[in-house]
């Protein structure tokens, strides 16, 4: 853990002017490195933020240390003082955290229930798939529910399209298909989702709820979590809308694990 203090005039403290990233590391190696900065990146020209020294960031990962980790990296655009206005000689500002990691196994191999949140998304076409700062949505989402047993909450936008859950992509199988959101609209663009879609075909649909429930299966995934299969889909209310039965042999999970270096097994 880094001391990561911001001072009051930080436009990402302010105004959530910047964007982050969240790596699973393993024995000081980076999971899915590539795909995250290539994110952050991609971020950093979206918001048109000063382009701090990415090869600084290479040099992160390795002190973490042994074991698993998350690497929490976050980059903004520095001070700015009052407005939203800003300043035009930014200078961008990064910070680091690391933490110990220990993933839920038991939601890889048993599945899990999740529900769908009242909340809906709005939809910003400049900020869809970018892991910016300003998450409120995400916030208010998950403040939805408190009970353990539910793992996760499904998003929709404002015009009932699905597009996510709240910390992880949604991914269905329909008529021997893999299918995810559309997040041209908003979302986030899951680095573990993009790489999976190089090794295996998954098409990006725009649809509502009831093609989620006329799936044969469906995963929740990301980058840290790996895949959780979806058992049972609640409405807001707790009303069951779905239950799946868990398959005995998972080759998306396997695939999307494959990716983490996570078990693909039970007994590995």
């Amino acid at each position: 853990m880094r001391d990561t203090a911001l001072p009051m005039d930080d436009r990402g403290l302010a105004y959530g002017d910047g964007v982050f990233e969240t790596i699973l590391v393993r024995d000081g190696r980076p999971q899915l490195w590539k795909q995250h900065m290539a994110r952050l990146q991609a971020g950093i020209e979206r918001l048109a933020l000063p382009r701090p020294d990415l090869a600084a960031f290479e040099a992160l990962p390795a002190q973490c240390g042994p074991g698993l980790k998350v690497l929490k990296l976050i980059v903004t655009r520095g001070s700015g003082g009052r407005g939203y206005r800003p300043p035009a000689l930014a200078e961008p500002r990064w910070r680091w955290t690391v933490s110990a990691f220990q993933p839920i196994a038991e939601r890889w191999f048993e599945g899990v229930n999740v529900r769908c949140c009242e909340l809906r998304l709005g939809r910003q076409p400049r900020l869809a798939g970018i892991k910016h700062l300003a998450r409120l949505e995400n916030v208010l989402a998950r403040q939805e529910w408190q009970d353990d047993a539910i793992a996760e909450g499904v998003l929709l936008d404002s015009e009932e399209c699905l597009v996510e859950a709240t910390a992880m992509n949604l991914v269905w199988r329909r008529e021997g298909r893999l299918e995810t959101p559309l997040l041209d609209r908003c979302g986030v663009d899951g680095t573990l989702l993009n790489a999976l879609e190089a090794v295996v075909d998954i098409d990006r649909v725009r649809v509502g709820l009831d093609t989620l429930l006329a799936a044969d299966a469906a995963w929740l995934i990301n980058s840290v979590q790996g895949a959780w299969p979806i058992r049972r889909l609640d409405d807001s209310t707790g009303n069951c809308l779905r239950q799946w039965p868990l398959a005995t042999s998972d080759a998306f999970r396997q695939a999307a694990h494959e990716q983490l270096g996570y078990p693909l097994n039970r007994g590995d």
